[in-house]
């Protein structure tokens, strides 16, 4: 099993297999338009237009599980991206990353990249640990703005927490592009 056997829900009611993406390097991100990370979208925008040439895609699934920071509606979110930050990376149906109701997808990312969630992330790590201590040592998604690399061949590498910027990630993303 790969990400490539995943079918994902689009903003606009269709559906798109990411098998459709096999070949690429892919960054999956859960995002939302109301946090103190939302700026990100700059960033990972930053990382689409300079890297998607060699071969990276960026995959946008809003989620409001996080304090109800993406209350809008697929065409609220969609406008939003476009004209706040002119996002041009695919941008999802809005779907949950955690609970009963979590999507497939995001089911398998979980598994297959835990994450490494702990004290050396700061005020989030403190935050979530206060307010969220069962999401602690587990491999939920701690906050918006987690992201996972995948490989080509459709392989999850690497889960990257909140606080990690797009251009943290950038050494990562240009190795496996090179």
């Amino acid at each position: 099993m790969s990400v490539h056997d995943f079918t994902v829900a689009t903003a606009d009611g269709g559906s798109r297999s990411l098998g459709d993406y096999a070949g690429k390097v892919l960054l999956i991100v859960n995002v939302a338009s109301k946090c103190g990370l939302t700026p990100q979208y700059e960033g990972l925008q930053a990382l689409y237009g300079d890297l998607n040439n060699r071969g990276l895609e960026i995959l946008g699934f809003p989620c409001n599980q996080f304090l109800e920071q993406e209350p809008g509606t697929d065409a609220e979110i969609q406008d939003f991206c476009k004209t706040t930050y002119d996002v041009t990376f695919p941008v999802f149906s809005k779907i949950e990353v955690n609970g009963p109701d979590t999507a497939p997808l995001y089911r398998y990312l979980r598994t297959e990249a835990p994450g490494d969630f702990g004290p050396h992330y700061g005020f989030l790590y403190d935050f979530v640990a206060k307010s969220f201590p069962d999401r602690v040592g587990t491999d939920e998604i701690k906050w918006n703005f987690t992201k996972f690399l995948v490989g080509r061949d459709g392989a999850v590498i690497r889960r990257y927490e909140p606080p990690t910027t797009p251009d943290e990630i950038r050494p990562d993303l240009d190795a496996l592009l090179a």
